[in-house]
C-alpha cells in the first residue's frame, strides 16, 4: 500500500514478529522479502526480548542471527534497544554489536544526551528514530548521528522536529513512519504527507525530498539508489506537484507500478497461527490491591509514546483500587500470552477519556502479550477472552459486548487478509472506541505502545509497572487481592 505512495524502498526490522515465534519469524519475513515488489531490506532485531522485565515468546541471541548476516536482504543490526546494555557492557549487547562490525547498526535512543550518548555512539551505532526535540536532534547531529524524523501514527515528532530539516542538515536526515494505521495511510498518505507538511510548514522542498530519497539511502549504505542518474537503480516517483507531492505514477526497479504487477507476487505460506496460548481470565485477575494513596499512574499524552509517572489517589473497595472518571484513572494490565508463565501485570493508566468499556489489543510492543485497558473488570476479562478465542488482534467490549473486532492470526500481529479489508475494519473499530469516551486519536496504537518498558517513563509489562528511568520494576500494583 505504500509503494503507491512513492516508498520504493523500505527498511525494517522484525522484531516484533521475533518475539513471539524467534528466529522462524526473522525467516519468514526475509522470505517474505524476497517476493515483494518494493525493495524490503531488513535489519536484524538486535533486542529479543527487548528487557529482562517482560516476558517474550523467544530470545535471540547473537549465535541465532549469525545465519542470517549475508542474507542478500539484510542491512545490518536493528534498533538496538537495551542502550544500558551497551553503556554496561553487557556481554550478549557487545556479542551482537561484534558480530554486526562494520556493517549497519541502527539505534534507539530516546532522550540520550551527553555521555551517555557519547558511550552509545563508540559502539558503532549510526541512526536514530527515537529523537524528539530540535535540542536533542542537533546534539545527535553534532555527535555523527543520522536522525530518522519519525511521523506515525501515536508517535508525531515532525512538527517538533521541522526546524531542524535544513539544506545543510539534510545530508543528515531521513523520513521514517514507525507504526502508521492503514487508516492513516490511505486518508493522509506515508512519506509523501510528510514531504507536504514539512513544505507547508516553510521546509525547503529540496531539503525534505533529499532527506526522503539519497540520504536515507546513504544512511542505510545503500549506495544504488536515491539518484536519478545512469547506473542508478531506476526508482522513480513522478510527481504532479512538487510542494504537494502529489504523485502520479511509480516505478520500482525500472517496472510500473500497477495492479498486474503486484499480481504477479509470488505468495509466501503465513507462519504463526495459534499463538495465543493464555488461559481463560474472570474478572478477579483484574482486581488490584492497595491503600489508594499515591498510586502510580502511567499519563499517556496524544501523539506521543513516551508517559509520565503520575501519582494519583485512588478510592479502596474490599481491599481493591478502583477506578475514578473524575481523574481520567482507568485500568490497564498486561497478560501473557506465550504460555511461558501466566504473569498479569497490573496498574492503572490516565489520558484515555475512556468512561465505559475495555479495548484490548494483542499487539504490545515489543514482547506482545496482551494489553488491554477498561473501566470494568468484567469487560476487561470479556476483552481478553475473545482475543484468546480468535488468536489476536484488536477488540472493542462494552457490557459484556463485542462492539467491534479486527482479528490479527498471523502471531497476534498481522492479518491473513488484504489492506483493503484491514482498512475497512479499523473504521468500526475506532467508532466503537470512540464509544467508550476515548478522546485519543488514534487508541489502539496506543495501547499498543504501554506494554514497552525502553520507552520513558513509566511502562506496564505482565511482571508489572516499569520504572524506565531507572530500568527496574514498581515494587507497588504488583499483585492483585487474591494473590497478597
Amino acid at each position: 500500500c505504500v509503494l503507491r505512495h512513492g516508498v520504493t524502498t523500505a527498511i525494517c526490522d522484525p522484531h516484533e514478529i521475533a518475539n513471539v515465534l524467534g528466529t522462524a519469524g526473522i525467516r519468514y519475513f526475509l522470505d517474505c522479502a524476497m517476493e515483494t515488489i518494493m525493495d524490503l531490506r531488513v535489519q536484524l532485531s538486535s533486542c529479543v526480548p527487548a528487557t529482562h522485565l517482560e516476558t517474550s515468546g523467544a530470545r535471540i541471541t547473537a549465535a541465532d542471527l549469525a545465519p542470517f548476516v549475508d542474507h542478500p536482504k539484510g542491512i545490518g543490526l536493528a534498533e538496538f534497544m537495551n542502550f544500558p546494555g551497551v553503556l554496561f557492557h553487557d556481554p550478549e549487547c557487545l556479542d551482537k554489536l561484534a558480530l554486526f562490525a562494520g556493517r549497519h547498526i541502527d539505534g534507539h535512543a530516546p532522550l540520550l544526551r551527553g555521555m551517555d550518548l557519547n558511550g552509545y555512539l563508540a559502539a558503532g551505532i549510526r541512526t536514530d528514530h527515537e529523537t524528539t526535540t530540535a535540542a536533542e536532534a542537533l546534539e545527535k547531529l553534532s555527535k555523527g548521528m543520522h536522525i530518522l524524523i519519525r511521523e506515525g501514527s501515536v508517535s508525531k515528532d515532525l512538527h517538533a522536529l521541522i526546524p531542524i530539516i535544513t539544506e545543510r542538515n539534510s545530508p543528515f536526515l531521513a523520513l521514517c513512519t514507525d507504526d502508521r494505521n492503514p487508516l492513516d495511510i490511505a486518508e493522509e498518505g506515508h512519506l509523501d504527507f510528510m514531504i507536504r507538511t514539512a513544505i507547508a510548514h516553510g521546509v525547503a522542498p529540496l531539503a525534505v525530498y533529499r532527506a526522503a530519497s539519497i540520504s536515507a539511502a546513504k544512511a542505510f549504505r545503500l549506495h544504488d539508489r536515491g539518484l536519478v542518474a545512469p547506473g542508478w537503480r531506476a526508482d522513480l516517483a513522478i510527481l504532479a506537484d512538487l510542494e504537494g507531492c502529489s504523485i502520479s505514477a511509480v516505478i520500482s526497479a525500472g517496472r510500473l507500478v500497477d495492479d498486474a504487477l503486484f499480481a504477479s507476487r509470488k505468495t509466501i505460506p503465513p507462519v504463526g497461527y495459534n499463538s495465543v496460548k493464555s488461559r481463560t481470565l474472570s474478572a478477579a485477575d483484574f482486581r488490584i490491591s492497595g491503600t489508594g494513596k499515591a498510586t502510580p499512574v502511567i499519563g499517556v499524552e496524544p501523539g506521543k509514546i513516551i508517559t509520565q509517572r503520575l501519582s494519583m489517589d485512588l478510592a479502596v473497595s474490599q481491599g481493591s483500587l478502583q477506578c475514578d472518571a473524575r481523574q481520567d484513572a482507568i485500568k490497564v494490565a498486561v497478560v501473557e500470552r506465550h504460555g511461558i508463565n501466566g504473569n498479569i501485570g497490573r496498574g492503572f493508566v490516565h489520558g484515555f477519556g475512556l468512561k465505559h468499556g475495555a479495548i484490548g489489543s494483542t499487539v504490545g510492543h515489543d514482547s506482545h502479550n496482551i494489553c488491554v485497558v477498561g473501566t470494568s473488570d468484567e469487560d476487561m476479562a470479556t476483552a481478553v477472552n475473545h482475543l484468546i478465542a480468535m488468536q489476536g488482534g484488536f477488540v472493542v467490549v462494552r457490557d459484556g459486548r463485542i462492539l467491534a473486532e479486527l482479528a490479527l492470526p498471523i502471531a497476534g500481529l498481522m492479518s491473513d487478509k488484504d489492506f483493503e479489508h484491514v482498512h475497512d475494519a479499523l473504521i468500526p473499530l475506532r467508532a466503537a472506541a470512540k464509544s467508550l469516551g476515548t478522546t485519543l486519536p488514534e487508541p489502539f496504537l496506543q495501547v499498543a505502545f504501554l506494554p514497552l518498558p525502553v520507552i520513558p517513563h513509566l511502562k506496564i509489562s505482565d511482571r508489572g509497572l516499569v520504572d524506565v528511568d531507572r530500568f527496574e520494576l514498581v515494587s507497588r500494583l504488583n499483585q492483585n487481592p487474591a494473590d497478597a
